[in-house]
């Protein structure tokens, strides 16, 4: 990523400071409706965490999380939701470019988010990063129901890119795609 998206973000994070939706924790998207998948234990990796809305969440259930992001006020944004809303030290913020490839090498997970972040080569690592049984919940901009676009999935990528994973939920549609699968 080119330090001016990193400016770019940290100039969107900081725009929303302590306003409306500023301090919410919220489950990933392609969750929602199946919350009860979530285990209470464990650890979970959120990619392009952002503000670390998913992150406080998933920490809130329980889990300890490893959250990343490229934007140093995002991740400030996160920690400071932490403070408010998460059980302390459950969140571990990791400052990264996932356009560099990815970020930790810390084994497995026992629920793996990225949300409205693609990069298909990635999606290997992705997929590697959770653990069997584990949860990968994926949410991407989608040409399903869009006009398209270079940021924008094609019709099944996630599915395809995912196949050796049971898919719990899939949907695309009006410029979204997800995917909720468990890795066997």
């Amino acid at each position: 990523m080119a330090a001016s998206d990193r400016e770019d973000w940290d100039r969107r994070h900081r725009a929303v400071g302590a306003g409306a939706g500023a301090g919410a924790a919220l489950p990933p998207d392609a969750l929602r409706g199946r919350l009860e998948l979530v285990p209470e234990t464990g650890r979970a990796l959120d990619l392009a965490c952002g503000r670390g809305a998913v992150a406080v969440w998933l920490a809130g259930r329980g889990l300890d999380v490893v959250a990343v992001d490229v934007s140093p006020a995002g991740l400030a944004a996160g920690a400071e939701l932490a403070t408010a809303l998460a059980p302390p030290g459950r969140i571990r913020w990791v400052e990264a470019d996932l356009d560099d490839g990815f970020p930790t090498d810390d084994g497995v997970y026992d629920v793996v988010v990225c949300q409205r972040f693609r990069v298909p080569a990635l999606y290997p690592a992705l997929a590697a990063a959770v653990a069997p049984g584990g949860l990968l919940a994926i949410t991407v901009l989608s040409e399903v129901g869009d006009s398209g676009g270079r940021f924008r999935a094609a019709p099944g990528e996630l599915l395809a890119a995912f196949g050796g994973f049971e898919v719990l939920a899939h949907h695309e549609a009006d410029g979204e795609a997800h995917l909720l699968a468990r890795r066997p």
